[in-house]
């Protein structure tokens, strides 16, 4: 990696825990990697595990990160809502979706590292991220009804966002599940790469996005998000020239083209 890793754990909203904590925070310059560390528990979310991720989440924002990626591990990257806490409910199923919403909230660019399964809610995670990454090994099971539950945290939204509504009906309502390189072709997945390149392929990816001018990075987000609920072209143009009229007049923007164009003009481009 390009940078010395430093470890935090997060296994409350606060950010803070002890070893063993649920969720890790790794940072490598200003990219940050949560990692789902219940192995034995195959990453189920818990209440705990939620309250946990949302806490990485936060953890990882305080400390400036300007992109996180999401990994977990192995064998299970997530399977989903545990059975136990399903029949006896500890929290509202609303609060059980805290961790999710927190990374779907998060303003930065998120990527998901998805090797082994994600099942069920499990596949809520790499949903709420922008970019996702499989590997051969994964898996994508959303198995809601299989456990006679209505899917939940915006899950058919989003996944028919992915694969449309097609996708969606095959996956929840007939059963169907996507291995790695399913994903991948069916606009799941972003790329499906071997295991071993998963995770250095995901930090190239988020230290890209960390690199950039963050103000940028975010304001850009932000309007691919609200571009969503656009309804035509018109309202697509007005919506990105607010953005693009604002970043011209962002500090700093006419020494950026000029430093760029002689650079260019440096190396004969111009």
């Amino acid at each position: 990696m390009e940078a010395a890793l430093t470890t935090q754990h997060a296994d409350n909203p606060a950010g803070t825990g002890e070893p063993g904590a649920l969720v890790t925070v790794e940072h490598t310059g200003e990219v940050a990697i949560l990692r789902l560390d219940d192995p034995k528990r195959r990453n189920a979310l818990s209440p705990a595990m939620s309250s946990a991720l949302a806490g990485a989440v936060d953890t990882a924002l305080a400390a400036g990160a300007g992109a996180m990626v999401l990994t977990a591990s192995p064998p299970v990257f997530c399977s989903g809502g545990s059975l136990d806490d399903l029949i006896s409910p500890v929290v509202p199923l609303r609060d059980s979706y805290a961790g999710f919403q927190r990374l779907a909230d998060a303003p930065v660019p998120t990527i998901a590292a998805v090797a082994g399964a994600a099942i069920g809610a499990g596949v809520n995670l790499p949903l709420a991220c922008d970019v996702v990454l499989a590997t051969p090994s994964a898996s994508f099971d959303p198995r809601f009804l299989d456990v006679g539950i209505h899917p939940g945290g915006g899950h058919l939204w989003r996944l028919a966002g992915r694969v449309g509504e097609q996708g969606a009906a095959a996956l929840v309502l007939c059963g169907d599940r996507l291995t790695g390189e399913e994903a991948a072709a069916a606009g799941l997945a972003w790329r499906c790469v071997d295991d071993d390149d998963l995770l250095e392929t995901a930090l190239v990816l988020a230290r890209r996005a960390a690199g950039r001018p963050r103000d940028l990075v975010i304001r850009t987000k932000s309007t691919l998000r609200a571009g969503r609920a656009v309804t035509s072209p018109a309202q697509a143009a007005e919506l990105e020239l607010a953005a693009q009229e604002w970043s011209v007049t962002r500090p700093g923007y006419t020494e950026h083209l000029i430093e760029l164009r002689d650079r260019l003009r440096s190396r004969g481009r111009g």
